[in-house]
């Protein structure tokens, strides 16, 4: 009696056709996929369910450049993918977009932390944002198998095929550039997650009286002096009015690297064919920032870069 186990290694493992124009990973052999945190979380919460073999062969894929083409719209992924045979597979993953409820508790709870405002306007995903997830009873990233639904075309009965693999970790790399691409797969845009937190931080900053108006004493006790004019004379505009000495600041990293150049984005003059703006201009704001804590600290500016 023959069995299907006797059969195992003797027929040679399909051989996908070789493709031009399709998206290359940009992970290369013996690197793990996951730059960032978060797309790093997006494959372990992927091989959590004991996908990890499948997804081996998905890898190749990704990095032979044969996934042609993805699409994303809120809870669905459309992708192309090209196999062993000449018609490209089609290549459906659907996970479940968050309720418009949960969503508004989820923005409630990021707008209470002013650090994930900040982080999140800096193209950044705030490393705790799952406690903001959780607070909306809802979680960013799929909890178990069943929560993501999947369909290809090709005729391998196992689910993830490494057509479906291999679109997960191009998924990654997207998360990578981009966490936004994560939040509109779950069901918010970045434009729609920017201006609700706005609005939650504007809606909870203390109200200015009205025009004309006098505001109580005990504010204007507790608030200080009003603001002195400008100085008329421009020969003293740049000169201090009260001692520096007296002035309180921190020293100390950004809790943001190069926020405001990563909210702002690639500029206009910058030529496409050069290295990334922000990566031209990281190392100087690192010699910057360690000049600085050398002033500061002196001798201990090594012990407080690292904080």
């Amino acid at each position: 009696m023959t069995r299907y186990s006797d059969y195992d290694g003797r027929f040679p493992r399909s051989v996908p056709i070789p493709v031009a124009g399709g998206i290359v990973a940009r992970t290369g052999r013996g690197k793990r996929f996951g730059e960032t945190w978060w797309a790093s979380r997006w494959i372990d919460v992927l091989e959590s369910f004991g996908w990890a073999s499948r997804l081996e062969r998905g890898r190749q894929y990704a990095r032979a450049g044969q996934v042609l083409s993805i699409e994303l719209e809120p809870g669905i992924v459309c992708a192309q993918v090209q196999g062993s045979r000449p018609r490209p597979y089609s290549v459906r993953i659907e996970i479940k977009p968050l309720s418009d409820a949960a969503w508004e508790r989820v923005i409630t709870a990021m707008a209470e932390r002013a650090i994930f405002a900040a982080q999140l306007l800096a193209g950044e995903m705030p490393r705790d944002i799952e406690e903001a997830f959780a607070a909306g009873g809802a979680s960013l990233f799929p909890t178990s198998a069943r929560d993501i639904k999947t369909h290809c075309s090709c005729p391998d009965w196992a689910n993830p095929c490494k057509h479906i693999a291999a679109v997960y970790y191009l998924l990654g790399e997207a998360f990578d550039r981009d966490p936004f691409v994560l939040f509109h797969l779950r069901g918010r845009t970045q434009e729609q997650i920017v201006a609700a937190l706005r609005a939650r931080r504007a809606a909870a900053a203390p109200a200015e009286p009205p025009a004309g108006s006098t505001a109580p004493a005990a504010d204007t006790a507790s608030e200080g002096a009003p603001e002195a004019p400008l100085e008329a004379d421009p020969e003293r505009f740049w000169s201090a009015s009260d001692p520096l000495e007296d002035m309180p600041f921190t020293i100390a990293r950004p809790q943001v690297e190069l926020a405001l150049l990563k909210r702002l984005g690639e500029p206009p003059f910058w030529p496409s064919h050069a290295a990334s703006f922000l990566d031209a201009l990281r190392p100087v704001y690192e010699a910057v920032t360690r000049a600085a804590l050398e002033l500061a600290f002196g001798d201990e500016a090594e012990q407080a870069a690292a904080l």
